[in-house]
């Protein structure tokens, strides 16, 4: 990366950030490019450098999300379509942990996910999640397509449930004791 790229890149870091810091207080429609500005201490002229509106800001700042998201996970993408029915179960700790590490790492972000969900497209992100992930791994149990969504709901919906009362107690109890609780509710 050469002095110009990793300039452009801190710059872009500071503005996602600046429009993180706003979002907390704010709702998206009603902050300004002056305000994004101010708060990541740069021009106007350098915001429209990067980005036509604060919409292609913001597709950048959960861009930038999902990348570190995924960077956090160190182990390799697994096909579900080529693993057994026992490495292909919903929630297993070898993920779920790493990823309760990576939320309370980033409590702030999840606040926001959870408190402005139109914002960061998390019915997108479901609507993903199911098509790559859920539903192939409910074809490999032979699950019925008109039950496949109904399943996906109970697993998603309730583990979130729980991961978010625990950001809403600020992550202060422990990640395994999170990990098991709903490990256990998953076993049953």
């Amino acid at each position: 990366m050469n002095k110009s790229e990793s300039k452009y890149f801190n710059t872009a870091l500071l503005m996602d950030e600046a429009l993180l810091l706003l979002l907390e207080n704010k709702e998206f429609e009603y902050i300004t490019i002056k305000e994004i500005c101010q708060k990541a201490g740069v021009n106007r002229s350098t915001f429209y450098l990067h980005y036509q509106n604060t919409n292609e800001l913001l597709v950048e700042t959960i861009e930038m999300i999902n990348k570190k998201f995924y960077e956090s996970f160190t182990h390799k993408k697994i096909d579900v379509r080529n693993v057994s029915k026992e490495e292909s179960k919903f929630i297993h700790p070898s993920y779920l942990i790493p990823y309760l590490e990576f939320v309370k790492e980033n409590m702030r972000v999840f606040k926001l996910i959870h408190d402005k969900p139109e914002v960061f497209g998390n019915q997108k992100m479901f609507e993903k999640l199911y098509r790559e992930l859920f539903s192939p791994i409910l074809d490999k149990f032979n699950v019925k397509e008109n039950k496949k969504e109904y399943i996906f709901n109970f697993y998603t919906q309730g583990a979130l449930s729980i991961i978010f009362t625990w950001i809403k107690n600020d992550c202060k109890d422990d990640i395994e004791f999170v990990s098991n609780i709903i490990m256990d509710l998953i076993k049953g």
